[in-house]
């Protein structure tokens, strides 16, 4: 007799079939007596070799589901939160190694806190490059010990690859808004949502997992923190009364640099150019002076990105 899942991993993949493995392994190995769970991955169109892989999954209470064509990270997670059975609904991106207790840990949050959000918090992996050595790697440390350290009232903008909510969350908040359409803020304005009907967020050390789909050159981190930048102005338009402000360059030297740098981006491609220049000087410059480079493409991406974004919305109108 078939049990129904306790819990319910949604996974969204574009092109997954090299990320999936290590997922759906740390998935199977989960400890023991941990709850009944399901796993549904949706995969977003351009099939690579992931629905064979999923099919051929054993260990696991696992469904697919594929489009026939991309349609974006929003109606991936959408169609798969809409799919999923459990009463806890678990969000994990396909690139992420998670521990032994993390079903059990999504649970037992749930169980014992009354309703809240859950946030997982996620470690880059880098392998060594200089890239790594100048930048992603501090980035990384950085970026886990600020979602560890963040009070209450900012948890909200954690909202990311690992977290979950209870069905009946679901059902109140809604769907992830689909007019995000390229990379990032889907999940904040999520979390902001989850704010705003006064539901508490926790972030869970103990759910800690490895992300091992970080950007991998400074020319690939640009351009995610110029897609991101645009996200935010829709982000900014959607939720005016938000507390989050522009982004800005600064004073000084540095915020000079960074604006004279944003005003040669106004493409995604020329973010990549600028991030690609910094890659090939990386192993010739010491790690400060490297360290110091990544910063000035990934902020001015960043700002560039944002700009474009609020430059189209006045023309729009």
């Amino acid at each position: 007799m078939a049990v129904d899942p306790v819990a319910s991993i949604i996974v969204p993949s574009y092109r997954g079939a090299d990320r999936l493995p290590q997922l759906l392994d740390s998935l199977a190995a989960q400890q023991d007596g941990t709850p009944h769970f399901e796993v549904v991955v949706v995969v977003d169109g351009a099939d690579d070799g992931s629905v064979a892989l999923l099919e051929n999954e054993s260990r696991l209470d696992l469904r697919n589901m594929v489009f026939p064509e991309n349609r974006g990270r929003v109606a991936a997670l959408n169609a798969g939160f809409e799919a999923a059975g459990g009463d806890v609904l678990i969000r994990c991106d396909d690139d992420l190694v998670v521990p032994p207790g993390y079903v059990a840990a999504h649970v037992e949050a749930h169980t014992s806190s009354g309703t809240i959000g859950v946030v997982g918090p996620t470690r880059d992996i880098h392998a060594p490059s200089a890239y790594a050595r100048a930048y992603g790697e501090d980035a990384a440390r950085k970026s886990l010990a600020h979602a560890l350290s963040r009070p209450p009232q900012e948890r909200w903008r954690l909202w990311a690859a690992s977290c979950s909510i209870t069905r009946e969350t679901w059902e109140s908040v809604g769907r992830y808004d689909d007019r995000y359409r390229g990379y990032g803020w889907e999940d904040v304005d999520y979390g902001y949502r989850l704010r705003s009907a006064g539901i508490p967020i926790d972030v869970v050390e103990a759910l800690t997992a490895e992300h091992h789909g970080p950007a991998r050159n400074a020319g690939a981190r640009s351009v995610k923190a110029f897609e991101a930048g645009a996200a935010r102005s829709t982000f900014r338009q959607l939720h005016p009364e938000a507390p989050i402000g522009e982004l800005a360059a600064g004073n000084g030297v540095w915020g000079l640099g960074v604006r004279l740098t944003a005003a040669t981006m106004r493409s995604r491609r020329a973010a990549e150019r600028v991030g690609g220049c910094i890659d090939r000087m990386l192993p010739l410059v010491p790690r400060p002076l490297g360290r110091k480079l990544a910063a000035l493409a990934v902020e001015s991406a960043g700002i560039a990105g944002a700009t474009r974004s609020v430059d189209e919305e006045r023309r729009a109108r």
